[in-house]
């Protein structure tokens, strides 16, 4: 990330190569509204105590060697910004957890993290909350959950997906004797999804396949245009709404749309 911005008012990150945003104290004071850029490392005297290795630390000075940096990370920052007083502080916290938030989601995204053994210790429990002892139900409940979000077991899903698992074992439909009942809508809305899917794939790869065999792809384009309408009559229909599915976007992340997940961008 090499700039971010609070308010109209621009800074440049700190480097220190461990995939954290470090923010000068200088600057930070600035963006807390402090008119006296010593104003933060003052705050930080007082308050030393509560602040860890991970939230604040002493650089060297890269415009002047006689001088070190105290930078903070954005933890760091959002600490300061509770001991501010100033007019902006509850804004800026704000804005502090907003940026963690996506901060930790690319991190997700680009490492792939996998839930962790609370996690999965919080899936199990709902799915053995629900099948109430139950086998088959227990089962037929992670064999959708696995299917869904197209994994083998459930220790395999990823972090970013965590609370989508969770609502996803929560509201499943299933019938008293372990069977599990998908409604209409839910069935349509699957339907739609794939075949939308199908349609990215055709988007992508026709041409190609024009090459090969050109008589086929004429053939199947009309059918390309009647389901594109099926399927959006249906869509507004039972109000369904669908992302425009980027198929090598998704191939790349080895990331697929289902009944209720959307896809990540």
């Amino acid at each position: 990330m090499n700039s971010l911005s609070f308010n109209d008012m621009n800074f440049n990150p700190i480097n220190q190569n461990d995939d954290q945003i470090w923010i000068t104290s200088s600057e930070l004071a600035r963006m807390l509204g402090y008119s006296r850029l010593d104003k933060v490392t003052q705050i930080f005297n007082r308050k030393a105590d509560e602040f860890t290795s991970k939230m604040t630390r002493v650089i060297e000075n890269p415009s002047n060697v006689n001088l070190t940096l105290r930078i903070f990370s954005l933890r760091g920052a959002h600490l300061i910004a509770i001991f501010a007083r100033t007019a902006v502080a509850k804004e800026f916290r704000k804005w502090v957890l907003d940026v963690l938030e996506k901060e930790v989601l690319q991190q997700q995204i680009d490492t792939r993290v996998k839930i962790n053994s609370e996690q999965q210790a919080e899936l199990k429990e709902i799915v053995d909350r629900r099948a109430q002892g139950e086998r088959r139900l227990h089962a037929e409940m992670w064999s959708r959950h696995n299917k869904h979000f197209r994994i083998t077991r459930y220790s395999e899903l990823l972090a970013i997906h965590f609370q989508d698992a969770v609502d996803y074992l929560e509201t499943m439909q299933i019938k008293a004797k372990g069977d599990i009942h998908i409604d209409e809508n839910q069935s349509i809305e699957m339907l739609c999804s794939h075949a939308r899917l199908f349609q990215a794939w055709w988007n992508t790869h026709s041409p190609t396949l024009a090459k090969l065999n050109p008589q086929l792809v004429y053939m199947l384009h009309d059918n390309m245009f009647s389901m594109n309408h099926a399927i959006s009559d249906l869509c507004k229909k039972f109000g369904i709404s669908l992302p425009a599915y980027d198929y090598d976007h998704m191939f790349e992340l080895k990331t697929f749309p289902h009944e209720r997940y959307r896809l990540l961008k």
